[in-house]
């Protein structure tokens, strides 16, 4: 067990909590900052949470290179997206260095015990955000990441309901998915494989999952890349393209209740609800059932038999789709143009409010719809366009 005691840190009047864990020191500085306001809950509340799940946090986020999400002031104020490890870490604090397509590099930390992890939510670190590789090979993925995002209006039972066909698609193609909530709307279904494949191949056979999730569910799912042409479930393939990270199993999410990605076993995903699983009540679940993904490094699968299925897409016409905005443009890419700008548009898009914060882009299309009723009661949920921009350090919504 770690030892917890308070200590008063020199060059500061604010007292501190020493934590002492995997034979290692950290002071977490103002323990008794509110980090989620509607719960009261502190930066010691995320320190303790990050402790009882740590074992299954380290085997979702542990021996890879992470992407730091900070939230300084807690989820009502600004984050950031930090991917070069503070200069200002302890020596045990382990870094790799990684090289984007960008072509620029960042050493970024691997966290490998619960010691990295404390020091991590003592940075307000609520999420951890692991790349799918490995520090000793960072070129050849060992995951596959499934993230099912639902539009605006679907229904929570409908992103279920996409999950079992993940499932089943992926049970046919010989590989094993491990379902998770997201911690948010959606659902995330993680799939080891065999480190053979490139970044690009492993985002290949993601595509060509993508679309056959798509035809076997066409009225609940989709595989578009624009918004403006999703329904339902949007399969995310993208998730897969080098550089990209999603909030891997246990991170806390910045919502009013403190919510968590919680791994689940495929009998609970029928009757799972996200609002279940908080920073509250996970510690509990933990202590009693264990980690839900704890067999999920025991058979690492296979890509062939879904690049054989990409293979054939591009015989039957079917060729790459777009690629993330930052990304060079990549050979057989289609045009990285929304499909309304590359046509005369039937009807305007208007851009009714922009964000630092989503929530706050989202109250602004509420402010709109109250004064302008009339016109509002004609939206369906496909014609609401909500557009998360990611900078190299930030985030904004329109």
């Amino acid at each position: 067990m770690p030892e917890l005691r308070r200590t008063v840190p020199k060059r500061t009047s604010a007292e501190a909590e020493l934590i002492v864990v995997a034979g290692h020191e950290i002071a977490v500085s103002n323990p008794t900052k509110v980090l989620f306001p509607k719960p009261k809950y502190t930066k010691l509340d995320l320190v303790r949470y990050y402790l009882a799940v740590a074992e299954g946090a380290l085997r979702g986020a542990g021996g890879r290179p992470n992407v730091l999400v900070r939230y300084p002031n807690g989820i009502t104020g600004e984050f950031f997206y930090q991917k070069r490890a503070p200069e200002s870490r302890p020596p045990w604090i382990e870094v790799v260095t990684l090289r984007f397509p960008s072509g620029r590099t960042a050493e970024e930390v691997v966290p490998r015990d619960a010691a990295a992890l404390v020091w991590l939510a003592n940075l307000a670190c609520l999420e951890l955000h692991p790349h799918p590789v490995r520090t000793d090979d960072l070129d050849h993925p060992d995951e596959l990441r499934v993230d099912l995002d639902p539009v605006p209006g679907v229904k929570w039972p409908q992103v279920l309901a996409v999950a079992e066909v993940v499932r089943t698609t992926l049970h046919e193609f010989g590989l094993t998915g491990w379902p998770k909530t997201s911690g948010s709307r959606g659902m995330h279904v993680l799939v080891r494989i065999e480190r053979r494949w490139t970044f690009d191949e492993v985002r290949r056979a993601a595509l060509a999952l993508a679309r056959d999730v798509e035809r076997r569910a066409p009225t609940l799912a989709t595989s578009k890349w624009w918004k403006e042409e999703r329904h339902g479930v949007f399969v995310d393939y993208n998730q897969n393209a080098k550089d990209r990270t999603v909030a891997s199993a246990y991170s806390v999410r910045p919502t009013p209740e403190a919510r968590v990605s919680a791994p689940l076993s495929w009998d609970e995903v029928a009757s799972a609800e996200p609002a279940d699983f908080t920073l509250a009540t996970m510690p509990t679940r933990f202590a009693k059932l264990g980690d839900r993904h704890e067999g999920i490094d025991e058979a690492p699968g296979s890509l062939e038999s879904l690049l054989e299925l990409s293979v054939r897409h591009e015989r039957d016409g079917l060729g790459d789709a777009p690629w993330p905005p930052h990304f060079k443009k990549q050979r057989g890419e289609p045009p990285r143009v929304q499909p309304s700008r590359a046509r005369a548009a039937k009807y305007p898009l208007i851009e009714i409010a922009r964000a630092k914060r989503k929530q706050d882009a989202l109250a602004g299309l509420k402010r709109w719809k109250a004064r302008h009723p009339r016109a509002a009661k004609f939206l369906e949920p496909a014609d609401v366009l909500v557009d998360s921009m990611r900078g190299r350090s930030s985030t904004w919504t329109r």
